[in-house]
């Protein structure tokens, strides 16, 4: 069958914690696991690199006739000093005149106002505007900013949101009020967070209980299956990042594909059996049957 490629790819922009990976745009895959990124590979444990592994196998079970090209990848290595980070928000806003993404997907960033703004102002130039996402880092720039009200999604757990509901905050370190957020707040948070235009349209809420709200609303709430033993592996936040990523890009609708992912990242770690030394790389082979339970409407 020929492969399609999609007329506008999908970009995701993060870093990688390696201090010698270079600035790199590039399609991305996973083999043995471990991250592919162009000629470099880098083990799979949290942050980008299980955003990206995640996205990467949804994409190949969701749109198997689609080409390499379809997704892409803006990374360079930062083990949090910034050098990383800035090279590749000076990288994006030359590409985007000429990539004109469909999407794009920010995650583990060093958090930077001004570069945000100007990253913001190079997509409005573009003449159709992609969808916005953002996770980790970049949720804090955008709410710092006082832009993020022009994102179609954040993923936050419970203890980001209360930082997006603290109108006052400049930093998650000076988040007032809601330190110690419990899931019992979880409403409450986000009605915060869009009173003060602190939220995405769209919200994916991690925790116990994983929660999609719409403009302030609480449309869904997804609590099994309950696996407390992926509590202390790290990287379970960002491959749901990673699986919502792939369900937008390959067309489902937001509202279609905010629930599933909620469900199929569930059900992949039910399927893995994890122990707390499992590694999300174990957990991620399980996607595909995932995936495939969610398509055939299988509960568990």
């Amino acid at each position: 069958m020929r492969k399609e490629t999609l007329s506008r790819p999908w970009l995701f922009v993060g870093t990688i914690p390696e201090p010698d990976f270079p600035c790199t745009l590039s399609s991305f895959t996973v083999l043995e696991r471990e991250l592919s990124v162009g000629a470099r590979a880098c083990p799979v444990r949290r942050g980008s690199p299980a955003m990206l592994a995640a996205a990467a196998c949804a994409w190949a079970r969701v749109r198997p006739d689609a080409s390499g090209e379809s997704l892409l990848v803006l990374a360079a290595g930062d083990t949090g000093r910034g050098e990383g980070s800035r090279e590749v928000y000076r990288r994006l806003v030359e590409i985007l005149p000429e990539l004109r993404p469909g999407g794009v997907v920010f995650h583990y960033l060093l958090p930077d106002v001004d570069w945000h703004n100007r990253i913001l102002l190079a997509m409005e130039e573009l003449a159709e505007r992609p969808v916005l996402i953002a996770d980790a880092g970049y949720m804090y720039a955008a709410k710092m900013s006082g832009y993020a009200g022009c994102y179609d999604l954040f993923t936050p757990d419970i203890g980001e949101l209360a930082f997006l509901a603290d109108a006052s905050a400049p930093h998650p370190f000076y988040t007032r009020n809601f330190l110690l957020a419990d899931e019992d707040q979880a409403e409450k948070l986000l009605l915060l967070a869009y009173a003060d235009n602190n939220a995405a349209r769209h919200m994916l809420v991690k925790g116990k209980v994983d929660r999609y709200a719409r403009d302030g609303k609480i449309l869904a709430e997804v609590a099994a299956p309950d696996v407390p033993l992926l509590e202390p592996i790290g990287g379970t936040g960002d491959t749901l990042t990673g699986i919502v990523s792939a369900l937008l890009a390959s067309g489902t609708g937001m509202e279609s594909a905010c629930p599933a992912a909620l469900r199929i990242n569930r059900r992949m770690g039910f399927l893995a059996r994890p122990t707390p030394a499992s590694s999300i790389a174990e957990i991620l082979v399980f996607l595909p049957a995932a995936i495939d339970r969610e398509t055939q409407g299988t509960s568990l």
